[in-house]
């Protein structure tokens, strides 16, 4: 019993409230069925993911189909035509091969400049140092795909920021935009950011003293790089360099701002067919073979480096 000078305990608000929501959930989804209480988690997932089979199973119907000019409808019949179309056609051929050009080397080159901004991050003793880069990482996402690739098209144009600096040592204007260089280089400044913040916790899980440790056995910082940081990270390479190929490999905007038209990528041949000459069989055609090549990118990753830091048993 509560002292004379005490005060009554008196039941909280907020405890009431939970214990009405405990009844209600006791209701709507009785302790009976808690073992599948996982199955009811995740299907907001299952239903997203069973609208995108949908999708897909459309888009392969209307690729067996052919557009008919006349009526500008798909036929009934279905045909490989579309297919047909695509592979024994030199343009769309060369599309595809310079895509994946264009992804491999948005690879490599990503790679390259995020793992030394990744390994500063997460080894950088000083605060402010770190906090400087984190605003760095993060402030490109506020600004979006679009206002990025306008800024690159104002900076590289030619009275941009680049060709005013060579003409001040007497260079003429160079066409550096509406070009496959344009394309890589600011898919590489998109993508950098995705491919920090796949190294920044493989690095992260790097003891620091296995570091020192080989240091202090005579090997250079050269050497413990090559040796010891590179290979224990190869998870978040592998992992990295998944995410970063298929993004570029799907990607639309980039290609279509700072390609100009010149230098067409499979995504924007897929936008072509869909909305400018509204033949959707071979778009879907087109849109399926990106699927089958993104899904043979990440396989053969998968199968020769592992999952890397997706989580799916990455090779030591």
């Amino acid at each position: 019993m509560p002292r004379p000078d005490q005060e009554p305990f008196r039941y909280p608000l907020r405890w009431r409230v939970m214990d009405m929501a405990e009844a209600a959930l006791d209701l709507l989804w009785p302790r009976r069925f808690a073992a599948a209480t996982g199955w009811l988690m995740v299907l907001p997932a299952l239903l997203l993911v069973g609208l995108l089979v949908a999708g897909m199973v459309e888009i392969a119907d209307n690729s067996l189909r052919v557009l008919d000019r006349s009526t500008f409808r798909l036929s009934e019949d279905y045909t490989l035509a579309n297919y047909r179309t695509v592979m024994e056609s030199a343009t769309y051929g060369g599309v595809i091969l310079r895509s994946v050009w264009a992804a491999a080397l948005t690879v490599v080159f990503t790679l390259v400049l995020a793992f030394p901004f990744a390994y500063l991050l997460v080894r950088t003793p000083r605060a402010w140092v770190r906090k400087t880069l984190l605003v760095v990482l993060f402030l490109p996402f506020f600004i979006g795909q679009v206002v990025r690739a306008y800024g690159l098209l104002i900076i590289l144009g030619t009275k941009g920021v680049v060709n005013q600096g060579f003409g001040l040592v007497g260079i003429e204007p160079v066409r550096l935009l509406f070009n496959f260089p344009a394309v890589v280089f600011g898919e590489v400044q998109y993508m950098l950011p995705f491919a920090v913040l796949m190294l920044a916790p493989a690095l992260t899980a790097i003891p620091q003293e296995t570091e020192t440790a080989a240091g202090s056995l005579g090997a250079n910082w050269i050497r413990v790089m090559w040796h010891v940081t590179l290979p224990m990270a190869k998870p978040g390479l592998v992992g990295a360099g998944l995410v970063v190929g298929t993004l570029t490999l799907t990607d639309f905007a980039i290609p279509a701002m700072l390609g100009g038209g010149s230098q067409d990528f499979i995504a924007n041949a897929i936008y072509d067919q869909f909305f400018r000459t509204a033949d959707q069989g071979l778009g879907a055609a087109l849109a399926l073979l990106l699927v089958a090549l993104g899904s043979v990118f990440a396989g053969v990753v998968i199968a020769v480096f592992g999952a890397g830091t997706l989580g799916m048993g990455a090779r030591k």
